[in-house]
């Protein structure tokens, strides 16, 4: 180590500190991956933005950075060769945790950074300016940023600007999450859980695993909707959808594809690991009745099939026999 980093650590304490967790860090990468964007070629109407961000702050590289769980993977790229880094030592595993822009003047004195080695050794960063881009309020799915070997800053009307050009990406990458997302309960849509379970199912063909689908029916909906406006039946869906999220695992594929109705696809799940799956959904949804204590109980009907992996079954065919399953379930209930 060399006499510089020695006095910095002595300041500093040392090692490189790593990026924090969100801690909703599930429901970030679920949507991140809903995007199915991850790992596609380049597109121009990002490209555009990261030639025009490079050419304007007279920087030698701007990225849009996806941070994924263990990576940050560059959608679109100018100045560098590489496609990803890890994600403990990238600058963008920060600039998630920001509302704002993430501004690092010149990170060989920042005690996050001076001894990073993307600061120590090639590329050299010295600034480094990140726009958090954000699905919604919470939820930030990587940056649009700016990269170079000298020390820089940004004025107020430098910032601005780097902000409309985060924007811009932001709108791009939303006109591909409404063609993929529920706009409601922000979890797929159809189309969105169609595409992610092909990809699924190829993985558990390849690997030979099990498959279980299981539809769930919202009870009692129309009563809720009837009673206590279309606002409450609104939170209802929103409030399931999150339940979902928060109980299945993350190689799960969970999806609305109904007004009321609603889809899940686990991987790799015997018998035994769906039903400790279903238990966890519903002590969740327990739980959520428990504490909200509202004049009605978020109630669900289930429909549960298990699938081998090389069943030469459609996806639309195994979704409806979990459907068929979960009508039975309601006649045996109505009994």
């Amino acid at each position: 180590m060399n006499t510089t980093l020695e006095v910095l650590n002595r300041i500093y304490g040392g090692p490189m500190i790593k990026p924090d967790i969100p801690k909703n860090e599930a429901e970030r990468l679920h949507a991140l991956r809903t995007l199915k964007i991850l790992d596609t070629s380049h597109e121009e109407r990002f490209d555009r933005v990261t030639r025009m961000a490079k050419r304007m702050f007279n920087v030698s590289v701007s990225l849009v950075s996806l941070v994924d769980e263990d990576r940050q993977w560059f959608k679109s790229k100018q100045g560098v060769d590489v496609s990803e880094t890890p994600r403990d030592i990238s600058f963008c595993g920060h600039a998630i945790n920001q509302e704002g822009l993430f501004i690092i003047p010149d990170a060989s004195k920042d005690e996050r950074f001076f001894d990073n080695p993307l600061v120590v050794d090639e590329p050299k960063i010295r600034f480094y300016a990140g726009y958090p881009l954000k699905l919604r309020h919470g939820i930030n799915i990587g940056t649009l940023c700016l990269i170079d070997p000298k020390p820089k800053g940004l004025n107020e009307e430098d910032q601005q600007l780097l902000q409309d050009l985060g924007a811009m990406i932001e709108q791009e990458i939303q006109s591909v999450q409404l063609a993929t997302l529920d706009e409601l309960t922000l979890i797929s849509n159809r189309r969105g859980f169609l595409n992610l379970v092909g990809h699924s199912l190829k993985m558990c063909r390849r690997n030979k695993m099990p498959i279980t689908f299981i539809l769930f029916d919202l009870d009692k909906f129309k009563l809720i909707n009837d009673t206590h406006g279309h606002h409450e039946g609104d939170f209802v869906l929103s409030t399931f959808a999150q339940a979902m999220l928060s109980s299945f695992r993350d190689c799960d594929v969970v999806g609305r594809i109904g007004g009321d109705e609603f889809v899940a696809m686990l991987s790799n799940a015997h018998e035994e690991n769906s039903e400790i799956v279903l238990e966890r959904f519903s002590n969740a949804i327990e739980k959520i009745n428990e504490t909200l204590d509202k004049p009605y109980k978020i109630e669900y009907s289930a429909g549960v099939t298990y699938f081998d992996y090389d069943t030469d079954k459609s996806i639309e065919d195994m979704i409806q026999d979990a459907d068929k399953a979960m009508y039975e379930q309601k006649k045996r209930i109505a009994r």
